[in-house]
């Protein structure tokens, strides 16, 4: 390539010197006509660059941009100051639930005569004072309705459609919640308009309240259009920013369209707030709404640690998948709402412990009127009785011959974890029992899914595909029954090999109208769009949309479909459900009916009872307002148990037929199992919903058989079968060393008794190396605070032994003051600091040096600049003593402010001898030597060091964009051409010969003082 451009620069350096050899020779007889024209237009191009040059870009520049600074400064106050006012009103909210959350942040200290008050009978003046006091409303829940709502707001677009009476009670209650300085989770079910009542939200506000913006609205990447697209059906006042690209795309948006007055709401991902957070903390928002919110449920996430930091007025979360139950994901999201009331986790799990039954009824309760001020959830069956029904059918098919054999060859491969006893299973790698799982998985939906197994020699679209699947075989005939009848069909499934396999399908029925439209996680944003418009489309050919689960489920309308098939089911019983809501959601006109196709006898069923276990219990949470701790992953017991489950049948049918029964038969005994499992499901919904323990369900019993309780006997029966497969193997003894196993070989008499009467040791905070924590002294003083206790404990057991009296032992001074060193060591750590803070804190200080306080902190980007001021302060203190590799660390950072002083030296060398030409931009010259190139000329190089002064040094993408800017250079392809990367080295050159010229003239001058000397 360099060649090509240096053969190109050659040419056209002959050109132009034959050019002027023939303007010479021409010379004597005067100009001619074009030379004339020639200078004339040199002329014109020399008075447009003076010009250009003359006018005071930069000036008027700095002057537009401290007008928007005003102006958004101005913007942000306003909003500041309705949010003091906000809180105001919030406190006197949660006043009136003060018995519930005087335990939460700031309320509870917001009278601290009140107990001392109720110590003592009330007087009649006192009561009549309080009665008077008192405020209306409902005094259960304590919100206060301000506003009522009657009709949509005027400047929602009627002629798109009006809202439904349950929106409009939406509408209210976000508008109330608003009054009240509230945030809140919109948990409505799927398909219920979410959308349209956020957005009607923000138009009661802009109508009623004269709030016009500042709006950011944060959506996952797919849904973006959706909602650019429903503010302009259902609110097209609103002018809306689509803040998503790639990196210039941003930066042009940065400068021309985030800025105030220019938009009223911002849609963006998740993606782009990350990236560009800088830029979106500089604004107050008026309202922040998170869309598909359970990414908000884990704190530590880089996207819940950037919008903590966002400054807003209200924030809503709007989430169509209930709350999982789990009490510190539900911490999280009410923390988030709420920081200054709900600070503590641990505080919040300890007044919510559900350990103690006797006081659960009580805490259940408690915990249901935390929660009803800030959750909305609403269902389609309770409030849009105009929607069709939804009609669930789990139909169940078999493996055929071909995937029998493999998922035997599955087992026999991974056996290791099948073969020992039950606890010894147990202690296998997780991971690799969630691989059999899958694998099995992958066999139950096609064998085709494992490399090797399709005969190559078969034409790729024939009818193996089908036969060789039970399920592609119920597909084929399902789908020809609903082609026959009018039908349209969503087909979910989790594997994108599986969507593969069905558009071969799909060319093979291409003949029968089997024309789809498919949409993956790897759709992008347009090609999505478009194959939704196409299937939506009036009279639209497409009869079927291949979808994946995650991808396909979430923002997207598809009820132009009556029928959805579940291919495979997921663990989460929620991504089925947003699935299935494609298709029943508010616009349906049909009945919509579900095929959930199960593989009878395999690891498929243990996956839907696992669901439908699930989605009992979150429906319990959500309806009835009552929490349990769960375990939301897989375990490793219910991994084993589902592998297992179905496995002794598989090897027992070496004989067995496949069944091909028509479609009507499957679809009539579909309905019959599907009966008998609702009604189990509602059996065990009329128990006391309390028991979140999965007593009532053993994951190890199957057709009434508990192998649980006959584990050994179950486990010898199961590896007869195997064996008879693989034939007999023998093993070698193990000889462990694991002290409990020797304990446990030697009898229970000799293991180690542990005391449960004795206390148990308070939990040591989990310290990491960078936080700074005196993490060895902390620890001793928790261990002697626990032997103290221990000790006191014995000493109070031999009394009641002996019959004597509990000692009552007072706490010693010195006791008093090692809890007290505790806690001041803890409170002088940074718990704080997420590992990501501190490698963003290193990297700044490597970057811009350890003093820059203020860009380290606009680095870190989630933490205030007295916040890593006192980090930095006491890292550089002590950071020596606690951080491993300390050294290094330092070594990376002197080494950053070295190159840092490296550019200032550049900097500063590159203004002297700018500073030291008259008209630098003509008049400047050098001294290459032997190192002036080829690549460039002198007047580029004049150019490239006067615009690096003037932009400053390092700035190479705006030296780049200059370059393509200036008229002088517009015909130069060569400069142009050049990249930011080789701009910057030709300038580094040209500030080293620059460097060298210093140099030459001042040795001399030293050694003439020498010789005078």
């Amino acid at each position: 390539r360099h060649d090509r451009e240096m053969a190109t620069y050659t040419d056209a350096l002959e050109k132009e010197h034959a050019a002027e050899k023939a303007r010479l020779a021409d010379a004597a007889s005067g100009p001619s006509e074009r030379e004339i024209e020639r200078a004339e237009k040199r002329a014109r191009l020399a008075e447009d660059v003076e010009a250009r040059a003359a006018q005071p870009k930069k000036d008027k520049k700095v002057k537009v941009l401290t007008e928007v600074e005003k102006q958004l400064e101005a913007q942000n106050k306003e909003i500041e100051k309705d949010k003091a006012r906000a809180a105001k009103q919030r406190l006197n909210f949660l006043l009136g639930q003060s018995d519930l959350f005087k335990h939460f942040g700031m309320v509870k200290d917001a009278d601290p005569t009140a107990k001392a008050r109720h110590r003592k009978r009330k007087t009649e003046k006192e009561e009549d004072e309080e009665m008077l006091n008192e405020k209306g409303g409902d005094a259960s829940s304590g919100f206060e309705e301000k506003v009522r709502i009657t009709q949509q707001p005027s400047i929602i677009n009627s002629e798109h459609g009006s809202l439904r009476p349950y929106q409009i009670q939406g509408l209210n209650w976000l508008a109330n919640l608003y009054q009240n300085g509230i945030s809140g989770i919109l948990a409505d079910e799927m398909g219920l308009g979410k959308t349209l009542q956020s957005i009607s939200l923000l138009a009661w506000l802009r109508e009623v309240k004269g709030l016009e913006r500042p709006y950011l609205v944060l959506a996952p990447k797919s849904t973006l259009t959706n909602w650019e697209r429903e503010f302009k059906n259902w609110c097209p006042v609103f002018k809306t920013l689509l803040f998503h690209g790639d990196k210039e795309a941003r930066e042009r948006m940065l400068v021309n369209d985030l800025q105030p007055d220019k938009f009223d709401v911002c849609i963006t991902s998740y993606e782009m707030v990350v990236r560009e957070s800088s830029a979106f903390r500089k604004f107050s928002w008026r309202y922040l709404i998170v869309d598909e919110a359970h990414r908000m449920k884990n704190e530590e996430s880089k996207l819940s640690q950037v919008l903590r930091s966002f400054s807003s007025h209200s924030r809503l979360l709007v989430t169509g998948t209930p709350m999982q139950n789990n009490l510190h994901e539900l911490w999280a999201l009410l923390n988030f709402l709420l920081p200054d009331i709900f600070t503590s986790s641990d505080d919040f799990n300890s007044w919510f412990d559900l350990t103690d039954k006797k006081v659960e009824e009580e805490v259940i309760s408690q915990l249901h009127r935390v929660l009803k001020p800030f959750l909305l959830r609403r269902v389609k069956t309770e409030v849009e009785g105009s929607l069709p029904p939804k009609t669930e059918l789990i139909v169940y098919t078999q493996l055929t011959p071909m995937q029998r054999e493999q998922y035997k060859n599955i087992l026999k491969r991974d056996m290791d974890a099948l073969y020992q006893s039950s606890n010894a299973a147990l202690t296998a790698n997780k991971s690799r029992l969630m691989n059999l799982v899958m694998q099995l998985r992958k066999c139950c939906n096609h064998p085709y899914l494992f490399e090797g197994v399709e005969d190559k020699t078969l034409p790729p679209f024939g009818d193996h595909l089908v036969k060789n699947s039970g399920k592609m075989m119920l597909l084929d005939k399902l789908l020809m029954k609903l082609k026959a009848q009018g039908s349209r069909v969503l087909i979910f499934s989790q594997m994108t090999r599986v969507l593969d396999i069905l558009e071969d399908y799909c060319a093979y029925r291409h003949e029968d109208g089997f024309y789809y439209c498919r949409i993956d996680g790897s759709t992008g944003g347009t090609e999505r769009q478009e194959a939704i418009d196409a299937f939506n489309r009036p009279n639209s050919d497409r009869f079927l949309f291949l979808l994946s689960t995650r991808a396909g489920g979430l923002g997207i309308n598809l009820q132009t479909a009556d029928c959805v098939i579940i291919f495979d089911s997921d663990w989460n019983p929620q991504a089925d459900l947003q699935a299935m809501d494609r298709a029943h959601r508010i616009g349906q006109k049909k009945e919509v009916k579900v095929f959930r196709f199960v593989t009878q006898d395999s690891i498929e069923e243990k996956v839907v009872e696992r669901a439908e276990l699930k989605l009992q219990m979150d429906f319990a949470v959500i309806q009835s307002g009552r929490l349990a701790e769960k375990q939301k992953a897989l375990s490793k017991e219910e991994a084993l148990a589902a592998v297992r489950y179905g496995a002794d049948k598989v090897f027992k049918a070496e004989t067995a037929e496949f069944t091909d029964a028509d479609i009507d038969t499957l679809l009539a005994g579909a309905k019959n199992l599907t009966a008998e499992r609702a009604s189990k499901l509602q059996d065990k919904s009329k128990r006391n919903m309390l028991d979140f323990s999965n007593a009532e369900v053993n994951f190890q019993e199957f057709e009434g058989v508990d192998y649980k309780s006959i584990a050994q006997q179950g486990d010898v029966e199961f590896m007869q079968l195997m064996q008879e497969s693989i034939g007999k193997r023998e093993r070698t003894a193990t000889v462990s060393y694991n002290e409990r196993d020797i304990y446990r070989q030697a009898g229970p008499s000799s293991a180690p008794q542990v005391d449960k009467s004795l206390p148990k040791m308070k939990k040591v905070p989990d310290m990491k190396d960078f936080q700074l924590y005196n993490a060895k002294r902390i620890t001793e003083l928790y261990e002697a605070e626990y032997n103290r206790e221990v000790k006191r404990a014995k000493a109070a057991q031999r009394a009641v032994e002996a019959g004597g009296e509990v000692p009552d032992e007072k706490t010693s001074p010195e006791e008093i003051a090692e809890v007290k060193e505790r806690e001041e060591l803890e409170a002088a750590g940074f718990g704080n600091w997420s590992r990501g803070e501190y490698s963003k804190f290193l990297k700044g200080a490597e970057r811009h040096g350890r003093d820059k306080i203020q860009l380290i902190a606009d680095e870190v980007g989630t933490k205030t600049v007295d916040e890593v001021r006192a980090y930095s302060e006491a890292f550089w203190k002590v950071g020596e003593t606690y951080i491993p590799d300390f050294d290094k660390i330092v070594k990376r950072i002197e080494e950053g402010e070295k190159k840092i002083l490296e550019k200032l030296e550049m900097a500063a060398i590159l203004t002297a001898k700018v500073k030291s030409v008259d008209n630098p931009w003509d008049n400047l010259t050098l001294k290459y030597g032997n190192n002036r190139g080829k690549l460039f000329n002198e007047e580029e190089d004049r150019f490239l060091l006067c615009m690096t002064d003037k932009l400053g040094y390092g700035k190479w993408e705006e030296l780049k964009r200059e370059v393509r800017m200036r008229p002088e250079f517009r015909f130069d392809w060569l400069f142009k051409s050049r990249t930011p990367i080789e701009l910057g080295r030709r300038v580094d050159l040209l500030i080293r010969i620059i460097k060298s010229e210093t140099q030459g003239k001042e040795k001399p001058a030293k050694k003439q003082k020498v010789s005078a000397g």
